[in-house]
């Protein structure tokens, strides 16, 4: 029981050593387990998952799993438990043949985090395989002459297995003239030899049968036998020899097969038979003697299946020669074989994504590859690398892993989609090169904001459009990708005399196209300026802005409108434009003026008059542009009193809109003339006609009130500054009184008088109880006017215009009001050059 309990504790401490190196290893990304051969798939290995430290419910998320790299798996990863167990049978001798231990290795990844471990299982021996010989019946020669003591070399048995259960002894039975010595070879391997024990007779015996029996050291131990039959010959006293006492060549891996590789030469002194030297291998290994071929009469050695540098490097074999009569000598030969560069590095994608996002932060690992070479040296020596003009670069991951980063953010807008091709090349010359593309895919953030086609639009629009009229298209790109670069367009807020812009205009969301809701008068609106808002569908969205100037064309849509004269309110109810005209009026004389206005623009509003109907053709004319009324002639005894001219006022629209003003000019010398014709002309039915003659007295008399008015007030207060000026300014003032003629105080109901060479001008109305009386040159005294005379000047004095010297006094009138039907003068404005003065009665 003690014995038991040590045991047990010695077992535990070298199970927790072996939990603390397994720990150890996993911190720094290995895992180390060991299993024995022969084991049945889905034998437990090892627990992964906990010796990596994770935890069960988190495993689901980590995605842990085995790498495939093309070869035969003979390990699988339980996703639920973490657990590697064998996923087939496993045999120790036919992997590792050739090597003292014998290791497996596989890589798990975890896919969430991107990490690699190396995991190394050791494949342990169990005693499997006997000891075997490779020809189980030998056959030796010796001859009777051959001495006690000499030594023949035996056929050596091969155990697969390593350690204790590989070939530990030899036992040799059968007959007491041989015996059996085992010697320690190079590399500890115990070679049999058959020593002859007593001198033999051929005579006495021609034939021994032995039996060699080869242990292991196995619990049970298994053997293997062979028999050997010893033939006693006759006396042969010279052995072959070999020209070298050891063969040792090198070869490139790839060289063709077939090629003899070394010949080795043997020569025997002996004549006849017995000189006659055969060869054979005594002493080769299974895999020597699956790739080479000795030719037993020539001794060359040919290649009979292709090397591999990376399968073995080099080779060793025994060679004997033999003559008739069964001596021999025996000669190592060593086949080195030289590495070339024939296999190009095995690049594979271990775990990569397929699309990332453009605003990725730079480091970002996109892909996870491994690198290997199956070459040696310089030749298996691997660089990896990509191009530079690409936002990637390589990183040294774990061994021979690298990871492919995000070397900088990346931009949708300028690549949309990468082929990110990995090159690698090995350091033979020449380099041999592989290669692996990853697609990425870059996927859109909304970091675009709409761009319009112009800086600023502007169309134009003609007026008495239609409602609903295309007015122009706002375009807006966006770079972006999807439902980010789908635009759509709004109008900004704003109001156009008084009223909502949007019930002007509106903008379709989809196509950006501007369209008018009502119709537009240029008389009301000349232009519009208005914003167009873009914005994209990403969240949160970009927007950006255009102005948008909408200029209203115009029209021909307005026909001139007749100021002057005014148009008649009913037929009989006045006239409408009377102007007096003195029959010594002079050719070029101004009669009168039509003034018009058109309400359109440009050329729509320039205005042209001409004479259409007059009762006397040729006795007037009219200014093209200015519409003034002159006379064209002499007016001649024989010309009516009373004449009527027609005016058309045109615009130079397409097509041309026009009106017409009717004018009547009385030719007549004095103001009573004028009323008598006046007179004549107004009387109708129910209305006698001397009542519209009493109220022209009425109105010449009101005006004289108050002219004269005017004049008093003046004298008073220029009296009042200029004590001594009283006379000449009163004496002055009542001169210019006398001197105006009746007859040019004129208008009543838009009758005008154009006053020629005298100072003053009288405007009345029939409707206001108020006139006006303006005086001017030549209302002071009788000198020359200050002004050119009215055919020069157009016949009217401008009010405000500074009146001539009267002696050494000057002065202007600018206002006169006054009451006719009381003939008082309410109030006169007065200027002298440095003050106003008003007077109110």
């Amino acid at each position: 029981m003690c014995a038991a309990g040590r045991y047990r504790g010695r077992r535990e401490r070298a199970l927790l050593w072996c939990v603390l190196v397994a720990a150890w290893e996993a911190a720094w990304g290995q895992l180390r387990y060991s299993v024995p051969e022969e084991m049945p798939k889905g034998s437990f290995v090892g627990d992964v998952a906990k010796d990596l430290g994770l935890e069960l419910p988190a495993l689901r998320h980590r995605d842990l799993s085995i790498l495939d790299k093309g070869r035969t798996q003979y390990f699988a990863l339980h996703g639920k438990t973490g657990h590697l167990v064998t996923a087939q049978r496993i045999d120790r001798e036919q992997l590792c043949r050739l090597l003292e231990k014998c290791m497996l290795r596989c890589e798990v990844i975890m896919e969430g985090e991107m990490q690699v471990y190396g995991i190394e299982v050791e494949i342990t021996d169990i005693n499997d395989n006997a000891p075997s010989f490779k020809e189980i019946e030998l056959e030796e020669r010796m001859s009777e002459t051959t001495a006690p003591g000499s030594r023949f070399p035996l056929a050596e048995a091969h155990d697969p297995d390593v350690g204790r259960n590989s070939l530990q002894s030899y036992e040799l039975s059968g007959d007491e003239h041989f015996s059996l010595a085992v010697q320690a070879g190079p590399g500890g391997d115990q070679r049999p030899e058959l020593v002859l024990a007593k001198a033999l007779d051929r005579e006495e015996a021609a034939f021994h049968e032995l039996v060699l029996r080869a242990s292991d050291g196995g619990e049970p131990a298994r053997t293997g036998t062979a028999r050997i039959r010893v033939a006693v010959l006759d006396a042969n006293d010279n052995a072959p020899v070999f020209s070298q006492a050891e063969y040792t060549v090198r070869v490139p891996e790839d060289v063709p097969v077939g090629s003899v590789l070394v010949t080795v030469t043997a020569t025997d002194a002996d004549e006849g038979l017995n000189g006659h030297v055969k060869y054979s291998l005594k002493k080769v290994s299974h895999i020597a003697l699956e790739m080479f071929q000795l030719d037993a009469e020539t001794g060359a050695i040919s290649l009979v299946r292709s090397l591999d540098f990376e399968e073995g490097d080099s080779y060793e074999v025994e060679v004997q020669a033999r003559d008739e009569g069964e001596l021999f000598d025996t000669v190592k030969v060593r086949i080195t074989v030289t590495d070339v560069n024939d296999n190009a590095p095995e690049l594979t994608v271990s775990s990569a994504l397929s699309a990332i996002s453009e605003d990725a932060p730079s480091g970002t690992v996109v892909a996870l590859l491994h690198v290997q070479d199956r070459d040696s040296g310089a030749n298996g020596e691997v660089r990896c690398s990509m191009a530079e003009r690409l936002p990637f670069r390589l990183e040294k991951s774990f061994e021979d892993y690298y990871r492919v980063v995000t070397a900088r953010e990346l931009d949708r807008e300028e690549v949309a989609e990468y082929n990110v091709t990995v090159r690698a090349a090995d350091g033979g010359s020449p380099a041999l090169r592989s290669s692996a593309v990853l697609a990425l895919r870059v996927l859109d953030v909304n970091d675009n904001a709409p761009v319009f086609a112009e800086a600023r639009y502007s169309a134009r629009l003609p007026e008495n459009n239609a409602a609903g009229a295309l007015v122009l298209t706002v375009r807006a790109a966006d770079a972006d990708w999807g439902q980010n670069a789908r635009v759509r367009y709004r109008l900004s807020e704003g109001r156009v005399r008084g009223a909502p812009l949007s019930s002007y205009v509106s903008v379709q969301a989809e196509t950006g196209a501007l369209y008018a809701l009502r119709s537009f008068d240029y008389e009301e609106v000349r232009e519009v300026w208005l914003w167009v808002r873009a914005e994209d569908g990403g969240a949160p969205a970009l927007s950006s802005n255009v102005s948008v100037r909408l200029v209203i064309v115009d029209e021909n849509d307005n026909a001139p409108q007749v100021l002057y004269p005014p148009a008649a309110a009913a037929p009989g109810a006045g006239w409408a434009g009377v102007e007096l005209a003195p029959r010594s009026a002079e050719p070029g004389a101004l009669v009168a003026k039509v003034v018009a206005v058109d309400a359109d623009a440009g050329q729509n509003a320039w205005l042209s008059y001409e004479l259409a109907k007059a009762t006397e053709p040729g006795l007037f004319r009219v200014g093209l542009h200015s519409g003034e009324v002159r006379t064209a002639r002499f007016p001649l005894a024989r010309d009516a009193a009373r004449q009527s001219l027609v005016v058309v006022v045109k615009d130079h629209g397409r097509p041309a809109l026009s009106a017409t003003a009717t004018l009547t000019v009385v030719l007549a010398e004095s103001v009573a003339e004028l009323l008598a014709e006046l007179g004549s002309a107004a009387a109708a039915p129910g209305e006698p006609a001397g009542s519209l003659t009493r109220w022209l007295v009425v109105a010449v008399a009101a005006v004289s009130c108050l002219f004269l008015a005017f004049l008093l007030l003046l004298l008073a207060l220029r009296l009042r500054r200029w004590r001594w000026r009283r006379s000449q300014l009163l004496a002055a003032g009542s001169g210019a009184l006398r001197g105006v003629p009746a007859s040019h105080f004129v208008g009543i109901d838009g009758v005008r008088a154009f006053l020629h060479s005298y100072s003053h001008e009288v405007s009345l109305t029939a409707d206001s109880r108020k006139s006006q009386l303006r005086l001017s040159g030549g209302s002071c005294c009788d000198t020359l006017p200050a002004r050119p005379p009215a055919e020069a000047s157009g016949g009217l004095v401008p009010k405000g215009e500074v009146a001539e010297t009267c002696g050494q006094v000057s002065f202007q009138v600018l206002r006169v009001a006054a009451d006719i039907s009381k003939c008082v003068v309410l109030e006169i404005t007065l200027y002298d050059g440095r003050q106003l003065v008003n007077v109110t009665s």
